[in-house]
């Protein structure tokens, strides 16, 4: 069945070339919003399904595109294991393939990596139907290692995903959540004090004057840093960090103030203090990842990228805006160096330009 399944790809693939109609990946469509506006014919992915290849001892999972994302992550906590990165779902739907194109890391990047740092192998097929290999499903094999990473957060506009081996790591043996009223000054300030000492911390969040922290690892370390922090203890922690990652928290699911139509991603360094912009923000990832409600028209566009790029970030229309808007873009604008790079990359991959067109840039 799957070679069936991959020769209509590879049917699909090669009469949407022949033509230059362009093709819309997509598996559960639970990120349809993300990027910018869609085109194309769908190309459903969800079929083509199935954990290949799993050894808990060897920490490394492999999967096809379309296996749901719920079925993984329920495999790998049935052996104690979990996707480090945390990806979000943002719906039930969501699948495997669809969370490395792409490329969303949860509350537990900035202590364990990124999505793309867990990508160890990756089959692909191109513009032309033919199916490529990168990498291995072993942690030791390298070999084109760089190409499976580049392919994490790449929203499909390189190729079409077939399967994917991602690195796993084994659960924390103990997590405690502890909550602290804070300025938005002071949370910053002490989340970089602890960054630089030897803590269990595996995720933060301050959001309208609470900083919430989440502390994993072996138990006697976590006893001893929830001694030491103090705080307020949160009965249910992951139910927060759950809903956080969805983003169903109510700093996300509150109704839009006036002019705050919109909800950008800025990612900054973590030592940047408060970024004084207009409209609510909430700060995660130690203070390098950080969520704003604000306007997208072209001016605010500006105004929010200039204050990003001062303090040597790049921000995101995340969601909201109108998609279409060329001025604004829902990613800030490359520098003609790496605009290059990305135009030979495409024309490598996807010659006729199908797949995924103008997701991107």
């Amino acid at each position: 069945m799957t070679e069936r399944q991959i020769e209509q790809f590879r049917d699909q693939v090669l009469t949407a070339a022949a033509v230059k109609r362009p093709l819309r990946i997509r598996g559960g469509g639970t990120k349809d919003w993300y990027g910018q506006a869609l085109t194309g014919d769908i190309l459903d992915t969800r079929g083509y399904c199935g954990i290949v290849d799993y050894e808990p001892t060897e920490l490394v999972i492999t999967a096809r595109c379309g296996t749901p994302l719920a079925e993984i992550e329920a495999a790998l906590a049935e052996r104690g294991q979990m996707l480090a990165f945390e990806p979000p779902h943002f719906g039930a739907a969501a699948t495997f393939g669809g969370a490395i194109a792409a490329g969303l890391s949860g509350p537990r990047r900035a202590t364990s990596g990124a999505l793309r740092d867990f990508v160890l192998g990756a089959v692909l097929m191109d513009g032309t139907g033919e199916v490529l290999t990168f990498g291995g499903q072993v942690m030791k094999n390298v070999a084109g290692y760089d190409v499976s990473r580049l392919l994490a957060g790449s929203m499909g506009t390189l190729g079409l995903m077939l399967q994917h081996s991602v690195k796993v790591l084994p659960l924390a043996v103990r997590e405690a959540t502890l909550r602290f009223e804070l300025s938005e000054i002071d949370a910053i300030r002490r989340l970089n004090e602890w960054g630089g000492q030897p803590l269990p911390i595996s995720a933060s969040c301050w959001c309208d004057g609470v900083m919430t922290v989440r502390l994993a690892g072996a138990g006697a370390a976590v006893d001893a840093a929830v001694r030491q922090f103090g705080g307020e203890a949160v009965a249910d922690g992951r139910a927060f960090w759950a809903s956080l990652r969805e983003q169903q928290q109510p700093f996300f699911t509150s109704g839009a103030s006036a002019g705050a139509d919109s909800l950008w991603r800025l990612s900054v360094p973590s030592t940047a203090s408060a970024i004084v912009l207009k409209g609510a923000q909430l700060i995660e990832w130690g203070g390098a990842q950080r969520w704003l409600k604000a306007g997208s028209d072209a001016a605010t566009a500006k105004n929010i990228r200039s204050a990003v790029t001062a303090v040597g970030g790049h921000a995101t229309l995340f969601r909201g805006g109108d998609r279409s808007d060329n001025s604004v873009g829902v990613f800030q604008p490359l520098a003609p160096a790496i605009a290059r790079i990305h135009e030979r990359l495409k024309a490598s991959f996807d010659p006729s330009h199908i797949f995924n067109p103008g997701r991107m840039y």
